[in-house]
């Protein structure tokens, strides 16, 4: 963790800025590229059609980790969290050019290590298609059948949409 600075709103550790040749994460909410994370959202299988304001909204009360290449952004992660007892880990991309790099570990290793996500009683995420990366880190399929409760409404912002 270098270039630790002034902890940001609803932070306890100072804002995390680590680099790896000409990539960079960092916690820093000013850095975050509204507009880009959007733009990869609103199209993704999880969020799609998801409006602006709303990821914004979504951005403002996380701790989020984005990942850039120079100043662009090119990735992010975002954690839900209480910083105390529970986290729920979402948002995760890097985009296609520059995946295969090793990137996408580095962004969850970095989440992982961050000083306000230790010691939590729990920690969540959902995933269609990366349980292999998310192994690595320690996580598994829920097996408490008939405890996990879940309401889940997919496709929620795509009606949103088509009704305003």
């Amino acid at each position: 963790m270098a270039d630790a600075e002034t902890a940001g709103r609803g932070a306890t550790a100072p804002w995390l800025n680590v680099a790896r040749g000409d990539y960079s994460i960092s916690t820093d909410p000013r850095r975050l590229d509204v507009t880009a994370i959007h733009e990869f959202l609103a199209t993704s299988y999880w969020a799609e059609g998801i409006g602006r304001e709303l990821v914004a909204r979504a951005l403002d009360g996380s701790l989020c980790f984005g990942l850039y290449h120079g100043a662009v952004q090119v990735g992010l992660a975002r954690v839900v969290t209480d910083r105390a007892t529970f986290a729920y880990l979402c948002d995760v991309y890097v985009l296609t050019p520059h995946r295969g790099h090793g990137l996408g570990e580095w962004l969850i290793e970095t989440v992982m290590s961050h000083p306000d996500l230790q010691g939590l009683r729990r920690f969540s995420l959902v995933t269609r298609d990366a349980q292999a990366l998310y192994r690595k880190f320690g996580f598994t399929e829920v097996v408490a059948e008939g405890r996990h409760m879940d309401l889940a409404r997919p496709g929620i912002y795509l009606e949103k949409a088509a009704s305003s």
